[in-house]
């Protein structure tokens, strides 16, 4: 007779958060302390520093880069309580996540989904240990919100496929090692003729050229496939199910891009905090400015309020086997949120918050100068707003018939 597995118990927990502490006391560098991750967005290349690269390196071996990712692909394998006392044990320490980028963000969790048992073996241990870089060849220069209309075409050669065509918005694409793209096997179904496949972006006939944005980076690519050939084996699922796969790969991305993921990790210190070192304070210490206290404490309370929710939601979702349209309601809350984090912060710094070059700004301000101006693409990459509002009404709401 089988025996049921007991809960941990608090004394497994507490076990646990020594364990935890005293890795990092071992492995986390001082000289890191309250800095971020480099491989968690995509604005420019990776050049590790000694420090950086034995945090990785001690994280990946753990597989607590991604915490409860199967042990068995390099995974750490917690349970959800103990990947929430490592976030927890992190945050006290100052530590970042050293892992991630898309491959852990969107491809990864899609890969162990809906990927072949070869295909998790190849392709995620190198994410849960941060040797890779992924991009993602989704829109295309007529099919952007019409992404179904994507008109990149693998042809069938026998042992491999032949790919032609263009991507643009291909974030990161300079940097990337490999690219998760949706292609087109069947040209007489719009929905149902396309697949999902995996590009080597270091295969003859595929170029990139970066798109220089407001912001003054390049985040953001064209990319040209010409005669690329791509093994059979790097069909992801079987042809046709492109669609299902893609649709589910974004959901990841959504609640990513939303503040359920990357965008609470970056938000750093509250506004209050900052506005202090720029604004006259009273007596008391708090601001002066009694119009511009009471914007930042709305919106700290919606802020916080907000992630409160989105981790809510994210715990329930993948407590029904992952995520799900919820990620569209965040995706659109979270990203006009950032925007608006950003336009505060430009009216706290005053003259000092639009600065874009020179001596008398310091790295911070002119960094937020151009997180602001490239916040503005956050309601547009991803599903723009417009297509989140379809979304909600349509699976959320019902309030539209399902196609």
């Amino acid at each position: 007779m089988a025996t049921q597995l007991e809960p941990a118990t608090q004394t497994d927990e507490d076990a646990f958060r020594a364990e935890v502490q005293q890795f990092l006391a071992d492995n986390f560098p001082d000289e890191l302390k309250g800095t971020n991750n480099a491989l968690s967005g995509v604005d420019g290349p990776t050049n590790e520093t000694p420090a950086q690269k034995k945090w990785r390196e001690a994280m990946g071996a753990r597989g607590w880069g991604t915490p409860t990712w199967p042990k068995e692909y390099g995974g750490g394998g917690l349970s959800k309580a103990q990947a929430k006392i490592l976030e927890q044990e992190m945050g006290k320490a100052g530590a970042y996540n050293p892992i991630g980028g898309m491959g852990v963000m969107m491809f990864g969790p899609t890969l162990l989904e809906y990927g072949s048992e070869e295909q998790k073996k190849e392709h995620i241990p190198p994410i849960t240990r941060g040797e890779i870089r992924w991009c993602q060849g989704y829109s295309e220069p007529n099919a952007g919100s019409d992404l179904a209309n994507l008109q990149t075409f693998a042809e069938d050669k026998g042992d491999h496929y032949l790919v032609n065509g263009q991507k643009t918005w291909t974030s990161g694409g300079q940097w990337a090692d490999k690219c998760f793209a949706i292609v087109r096997t069947d040209k007489s179904d719009k929905h149902k003729g396309i697949s999902f496949m995996l590009i080597d972006m270091d295969s003859p006939g595929v170029e990139v050229r970066p798109i220089t944005m407001i912001s003054g980076t390049s985040p953001f690519c064209e990319t040209f496939f010409t005669d690329v050939k791509v093994p059979k084996d790097n069909l992801v699922g079987e042809e046709g199910q492109g669609w299902t796969i893609g649709k589910r790969l974004l959901q990841h991305e959504r609640t990513n891009i939303s503040g359920g993921g990357s965008l609470a990790r970056l938000m750093g210190q509250s506004l209050g905090e900052i506005a202090k070192k720029y604004q006259p304070t009273g007596d008391d210490g708090e601001l002066a400015d009694a119009v511009l206290r009471d914007k930042i404490a709305d919106f700290e309370i919606r802020w916080n309020s907000f992630l409160l929710t989105a981790r809510r939601a994210v715990e329930e979702s993948k407590a029904q086997g992952g995520v799900s349209e919820i990620s569209s309601v965040l995706k659109k809350l979270g990203t006009k949120l950032s925007q608006e984090r950003s336009e505060l912060l430009i009216e706290i710094r005053g003259l000092q918050g639009l600065g874009w070059e020179g001596d008398g700004f310091r790295d911070s301000e002119l960094e937020a100068v151009r997180g602001w101006l490239f916040g503005k693409a956050t309601t547009i990459y991803g599903g723009s707003t417009e297509i989140q509002n379809n979304i909600i009404a349509k699976r959320v709401l019902g309030m539209l018939d399902h196609q």
